[in-house]
């Protein structure tokens, strides 16, 4: 049995994991705080004061209302396509062995693995050469080729650790293909989809560099922010914004953990 000395590490090695969660968030705690300073064109620290002002000022901005409630229909009809495509795919790939499998593979996750502006040219190529017009559509399917990768990941692994001999035993129950999926896939996957479900759709939610190739006129709320930045009428009004986006890719992605920390146990292995 270990001692307490031996399970205790390292105070050099405490002090790293310290400096590095404050190198990756006090950033983010500094637009909290901008959030809510009295200065409404530049950055000051300390700020000259604070005020919860600027907190109506963005409830009452149309046009923010308009970019949020874009982002979320996309964020929401993306993340439909990805679990349907997803799912498909990794029951494809996990349940079956047939010539290039692994090359499927490969190429589902690829869109996720090259730099979003290559993405981004090739969707914009593609539609031109199509002759589609930029619309809601073209952004839908520009996030949808990355959230599929997202449920993929989560779906082709929990189909890997469910035990094979549920399915038989369903099918040798006199269970049809979609009664077993139902009663017997499902609940085991199930999990698994919902985090990768929500994880696609915080990715699809602060997406900017796919949207810029493929939305045309249309802005999302990360493309309002950049456009904000760039010509600033009322800078609190956007860490506002960006304070929103913070809570509301945090929470998807801390659902996401709890429901798949779990996942490591094969379901049916003991059975």
């Amino acid at each position: 049995m270990r001692s307490d000395r031996e399970s205790r590490a390292p105070l050099g090695l405490k002090l790293a994991a310290a400096g590095g969660l404050l190198f990756l968030h006090v950033p983010i705690l500094l637009i909290f705080v901008y959030a809510f300073t009295t200065e409404d064109r530049s950055y000051q620290w300390p700020p000259p004061g604070l005020t919860a002002k600027w907190l109506s000022v963005t409830w009452n901005r149309p046009d923010v209302w308009e970019a949020l409630g874009l982002s979320v229909r996309v964020a929401a009809i993306s993340t439909v396509i990805a679990i349907v495509l997803g799912t498909l795919c990794a029951a494809a790939v996990s349940r079956t062995r047939f010539f290039g499998r692994e090359a499927v593979s490969l190429l589902v996750i690829l869109p996720i693995a090259l730099p979003g502006i290559i993405t981004g040219i090739a969707l914009r190529s593609a539609f031109s050469l199509a002759d589609i017009p930029f619309s809601f559509w073209t952004i839908v399917l520009g996030h949808a080729t990355f959230c599929v990768v997202v449920v993929y990941n989560n779906a082709v692994a929990r189909f890997r650790r469910t035990s094979g001999s549920l399915i038989e035993a369903s099918m040798d129950l006199g269970a049809d293909g979609f009664q077993t999926f139902r009663h017997v896939v499902l609940p085991n996957i199930a999990t698994a989809l919902l985090a990768g479900g929500m994880l696609a759709f915080a990715l699809s939610f602060d997406e900017v560099i796919v949207t810029t190739f493929t939305a045309g006129q249309q802005a999302t709320l990360p493309i309002w922010m950049l456009e904000e930045l760039v010509r600033p009428r009322q800078r609190p009004v956007t860490n506002v914004v960006a304070m929103v986006v913070v809570l509301v890719t945090f929470l998807p992605i801390l659902a996401a953990y709890y429901l798949t920390r779990d996942g490591d146990r094969i379901a049916g292995a003991g059975k």
